[in-house]
């Protein structure tokens, strides 16, 4: 995902420094999860095949046309050629898919919505296995050069992990800049590596026919497809092409994977096919065994920096996820901070940020070995392209205007492929694969609680609630005292009177000479251009709206905002406006309309959630914070 790049979108660029400059970038970004599954997918798809039986040729040129046809069919022609062009204003991913999804109906679907959610907490899940089995895949290369290094492959692991996680704070685009020679020179490598190996055994590239996948599937029965869940490792990765489309642009990723990346990972996987078919020995750790000794040390070092690169990849998308995730309303506000003032896209999440290190280092001591954690790592995955492929169904058909029987003819065909690796997964259900259906759970009924108690504590705060209008003409009639200042009062709706207004004319008995009534509004759309940003209606004298509009991966920061709204017209002076905004207090109750369990962990999430001062970034001497109890 992304770390380091701009949004610039470079579809229409021409062939310039620029265009190459950003696809030498997406190397470095996009590919590492992908790029680094040469490491297992081969070794765990034969070992799955073989079932501890000695390994055959059939079985070799089976798996390899396996690989070869997931990777031209699900990642090349679903991602690379298709759902890369359908972008939310130059934005790729799961969420961005599903709001163009809405757009494209005009109304919001449940359905979108269960698949976006779904999508999203898959990722999340994928998140905590990608730096654990890529890790730990590096690492077991020094159990070859070393055997009495075996006991250290995990603390070692661990170690670097935690140091990953733990420099997240600091930002990475100091280190990001490297990610690009460092990927290039690990995918020459694996070219290089392929290319020498392929001549062990030249017959090994009869696996391009797909007659070899199909008689293999046909003939292994359950251990066919068994073999297929190993063999979809080799695609993990393949949706990160899309939701990174927003950072680099079509064209350059289309152009770094046709040209270099997927002809890299199919030599090396051919060149460790033929290895195996000469030395079948060798499928213990076909790719390291791919090494001359000498090499073997510095291969491992370019191993583990490439999947370091990987894995921050994937945590870096798991912030941008969770961010859009919450401008979208499907969580609390949780802390976001900034660690680059030249690129918005460089965030750091607290919260975020412990929890996948939880889960990682879970992982890796209840696992232990990449081959552990293979059974595990595919279901979040193909869950989340399952969710893809429906979305873009709808996209194609409402959105292109395909007629519907054309939409689903195109679609149809990546759907079954999509289906049928999730059910290969869904075999692996109790060797590890429950560990991201348990979290996507986990991630799920957080989503659906968040959602489900903020509309039910709107319409109880609703009954309660006053007409703007009425309460205005109220004090036309009955002024209060008027004091100097603006008075910006913080609220989702308009048209109501915002708590904290009347909180304010309850307790103090004053009212300011100028009162905003301002709504934060999140889009569908990942940006929103600075022209339409805020739109000012006067209401009366002394009251009128302002309503902000921001993306859902744009970050909402106010007072720049109301820079553009001081443009437009409206005076005021940040030293001398206040913000009122409403803390509400949330008791538990049985009426809620939600079970008491649900109650409780509204209640938690919501403090959880980041103080709106701090999230919409207003002054915080600028503040005062008006609470209320509210019984859910």
């Amino acid at each position: 995902m992304a770390v380091s790049a701009t949004s610039t979108e470079a579809d229409d660029a021409p062939v310039t420094s620029g265009f190459w400059g950003l696809a030498f970038g997406s190397i470095g970004v996009v590919f590492g999860d992908i790029g680094t599954s040469p490491l297992y997918a081969f070794r765990e798809a034969v070992a799955g095949a073989a079932q501890g039986q000695p390994v055959t040729r059939i079985i070799v040129l089976g798996v390899l046309s396996l690989i070869l046809w997931a990777l031209v069919i699900v990642v090349t022609a679903k991602y690379v050629l298709l759902l890369l062009r359908a972008d939310n204003n130059g934005e790729g991913g799961t969420l961005s898919l599903m709001a163009l999804g809405q757009r494209a109906l005009g109304r919001r679907s449940w359905l979108l919505l269960a698949l976006g959610v779904i999508g999203a907490s898959m990722f999340i899940g994928d998140s905590m296995i990608t730096p654990a089995i890529s890790v730990l895949s590096a690492v077991e290369g020094l159990k070859l050069a070393t055997p009495a290094l075996e006991h250290y492959v995990v603390p070692l692991t661990i170690f670097i992990l935690v140091l990953l996680f733990a420099v997240q704070s600091s930002g990475t685009a100091r280190v990001a800049s490297a990610f690009g020679p460092v990927m290039v020179a690990w995918f020459a490598s694996l070219a290089i590596l392929g290319f020498v190996h392929i001549s062990d055994d030249p017959s090994v590239l009869a696996a391009i026919n797909p007659y070899y996948a199909i008689q293999f599937l046909l003939s292994h029965g359950t251990i066919g497809l068994v073999t297929l869940g190993a063999v979809f490792l080799a695609v993990t990765g393949g949706e990160a092409l899309y939701a990174d489309l927003g950072h680099f642009g079509r064209k350059p990723i289309q152009a770094s994977w046709l040209y270099f990346v997927l002809p890299s990972l199919l030599i090396n996987y051919f060149g460790q096919g033929a290895l195996v078919l000469s030395v079948p020995a060798a499928i213990e750790n076909s790719f390291y065994r791919m090494v001359p000794e000498v090499l073997l040390l510095p291969l491992v070092a370019l191993a583990t920096a490439a999947t370091v690169i990987a894995s921050q990849a994937v945590i870096t998308g798991a912030y941008s996820l969770t961010r859009q995730a919450v401008q979208l309303g499907l969580l609390p506000r949780f802390e976001v901070r900034y660690t680059s003032e030249a690129h918005a896209g460089q965030i750091y999440l607290p919260r975020v940020n412990r929890l996948l290190l939880i889960g990682v280092l879970l992982l890796v001591l209840l696992f232990r070995t990449s081959s552990g954690l293979a059974s595990a790592y595919g279901i979040a995955v193909s869950t989340t392209m399952v969710a893809d492929g429906i979305m873009g169904f709808v996209v194609i058909w409402k959105l292109w205007n395909w007629r519907v029987a054309s939409a689903a003819a195109l679609i149809l065909p990546f759907v079954v492929v999509d289906m049928t690796f999730f059910s290969a997964n869904l075999l692996k259900l109790f060797e590890g694969a429950w560990v991201p259906l348990l979290f996507g759970l986990g991630m799920a009924i957080m989503i659906w609680t968040w959602r489900r108690g903020s509309v039910i504590l709107i319409n109880k705060t609703r009954r309660t609630e006053v007409p703007l209008v009425d309460l205005i003409k109220s004090l036309e009639k009955r002024p209060p005292h008027i004091v100097k200042g603006t008075a910006v009062f913080l609220t989702s709706d308009p048209s109501f009177v915002p708590t904290s207004l009347l909180h304010n004319l309850k307790h103090n008995k004053v009212l300011h000479e100028h009162n905003v009534i301002l709504t934060i509004e999140t889009t569908q759309t990942p940006r929103v251009n600075p022209s339409e940003r805020v739109k000012m209606e006067i209401i009366s004298d002394k009251f009128s709206t302002v309503r902000l509009r921001f993306g859902f991966m744009e970050s909402p920061n106010v007072p720049k905002a109301l820079v553009i709204a001081r443009k437009l017209g409206w005076q005021f002076d940040i030293m001398s406006t206040s913000f009122f905004v409403s803390r509400r207090s949330l008791k538990p109750s049985a009426q809620s309309g939600m079970p008491l369990w649900q109650d409780h962990l509204f209640i938690a999430l919501s403090r959880a959630a980041n103080d709106a001062t701090d999230y919409f970034q207003i002054p915080t001497g600028r503040v005062v914070e008006v609470g209320t109890q509210v019984t859910i």
